[in-house]
């Protein structure tokens, strides 16, 4: 998921649990045989000090390194409140690998074919203005080859407060999308395509799918700080406050919001741990088996001013190089949401790293640092 930015659109890219009392803001202790992260520590606060955001956090992990983080910055502007590490956050388009997760369980508990059309449970829902939901596949919604449009487009960003309580439904989500102009030919990133799969695993199993979420992959992970949100505008438990711009120095506090306009495609609640836990399970195969695994990591190019450069997107997942130490790929997912973007990847090799800020990034160069910061990570995490 993601919204309209003045400077163009980043989605976000595809770390374990900290202790129950708490991390300190401040960088936890590498693992024996790991180095201090220095480069990823000053990376990090750059993001806050030359990039003016409000605060960004990272856990990352490695193989022989163990588990390390660092904060930056102010989780509160109001209250000079520090940046945690282990605090609850909206994580967005993350959620639609948890959605693609679920949709492929029912693919290997013969529930459901990846490339039947969506017209056969979803029958007349999606039609008209060139699209029919019996060309559409399953797999399609997945990799966002179905042709339809964002219905995140159709909002009114510069008039949030006139929504952003609001609940919507997930057919008026549909319906909104299909007002708008078809995207044309290719891959075309839509969220609308999360909310339909959403859908979909809702009239298999009979089971709302923040419900489905919930018992196949949160509770079974000890996912403790991970959490269907549904019509709740706050945050549960402890969390920074979530900031958007407000003109060109200005931000504003829009930490409460209601994410069903998100639903399956942007709703989740986490936390840079749990995110941690659930990609290297997902990825080590704890979630799915090894032909559904295989279905969900076969990509497609993916447009790169709807994501960044080289990136090729799965079923519900995202698969980056990483040029900068051995030219391996990662793969993960992430978020934009208000107040909120959150990047992370997984290696081959076991290297992982989760980064959020709490804040809206104000130039081209700003979201550039966040990606250079993951990559950093990736690459020191060794």
């Amino acid at each position: 998921m993601r919204k309209p930015q003045r400077l163009g659109v980043l989605v976000g890219v595809v770390l374990l649990a900290l202790s129950a009392a708490g991390a300190p803001a401040a960088a936890r202790r590498p693992g024996q045989g790991c180095a201090d992260l220095a480069a990823t520590t000053a990376a990090l606060h750059e993001l806050t000090a030359t990039h003016r955001l409000a605060g960004a956090a990272i856990e990352a992990y490695g193989p022989s390194c163990g588990r390390w983080s660092d904060a930056s910055g102010r989780a509160d502007l109001r209250t000079g409140r520090p940046m945690r590490v282990d605090e609850r956050i909206r994580i967005g388009s993350s959620t639609k690998t948890f959605t693609a997760t679920v949709v492929l369980q029912l693919v290997a508990e013969g529930r459901l074919l990846l490339d039947a059309p969506i017209e056969t449970h979803l029958p007349g829902l999606v039609r008209g203005d060139g699209h029919d939901g019996r060309r559409i596949t399953v797999r399609d919604l997945l990799w966002h080859t179905s042709g339809l449009p964002d219905h995140v487009d159709a909002l009114d960003w510069d008039w949030v407060d006139r929504w952003r309580y609001r609940h919507y439904s997930s057919a008026e989500l549909v319906a909104m999308a299909l007002a708008q102009p078809a995207p044309g030919a290719g891959w075309h990133y839509s969220t609308t395509n999360y909310v339909l799969a959403g859908l979909i695993v809702e009239r298999v199993t009979g089971r709302d799918i923040g419900v489905e979420i919930t018992r196949r992959i949160i509770r079974p992970l000890g996912l403790r700080d991970t959490y269907w949100p549904g019509d709740s505008l706050r945050i549960r438990g402890p969390h920074p406050r979530g900031y958007a711009l407000a003109g060109a120095e200005q931000r504003r506090d829009v930490t409460e919001f209601n994410m069903s306009y998100g639903g399956a495609g942007g709703a989740l609640v986490s936390t840079l741990a749990d995110q941690n836990r659930f990609f290297a399970a997902l990825l080590g195969g704890r979630l799915l088996d090894s032909v559904r695994l295989a279905e969900m990591t076969q990509t497609v190019p993916a447009d790169p001013d709807r994501l960044w450069p080289a990136a090729r997107y799965g079923l519900g997942i995202i698969s980056t190089p990483l040029a900068d130490c051995g030219g391996t790929r990662y793969w993960g997912h992430g978020g934009t949401t208000p107040g909120f973007r959150t990047l992370g990847g997984v290696t081959a090799d076991g290297r992982r790293a989760q980064l959020v800020v709490n804040d809206e990034p104000a130039s081209y160069e700003s979201w550039q640092a966040l990606s250079e910061t993951l990559h950093t990570a990736l690459c020191e995490a060794r």
